[in-house]
């Protein structure tokens, strides 16, 4: 890796400085200019790991063709539901009440 090529020039600098909202005159400009170098080096350094996989990839694609058909079919009967629970009554489950007791 060449250490020439990854230097920050006066205008880059500059531009950050300008983006970051620094003052250029609160701080020592080659000091800083050394530290964004440090900072695009680690940036080469994590470079070396990057995958440039597409992370759709990890998961399965469906295509239309495989889901199942989109027809109507029967549900449940209310007697059916009624065997489920005895907590049923009226075409409606009895649940604990969730609202209100500090909730």
């Amino acid at each position: 890796m060449s250490s020439e090529a990854k230097k920050i020039d006066a205008v880059t600098l500059e531009t950050l400085l300008y983006l970051s909202r620094l003052s250029p005159e609160s701080s020592n400009l080659e000091l800083l200019r050394q530290q964004v170098d440090q900072i695009v080096e680690y940036f080469d350094i994590l470079s070396v790991y990057d995958d440039n996989e597409n992370p759709y990839d990890a998961y399965s694609s469906t295509t239309a063709e495989t889901l199942r058909p989109d027809e109507a079919v029967s549900g449940l009967e209310v007697r059916d539901m009624k065997a489920m629970s005895q907590e049923f009554l009226d075409g409606y489950f009895r649940v604990p009440k969730v609202l209100g007791g500090g909730a």
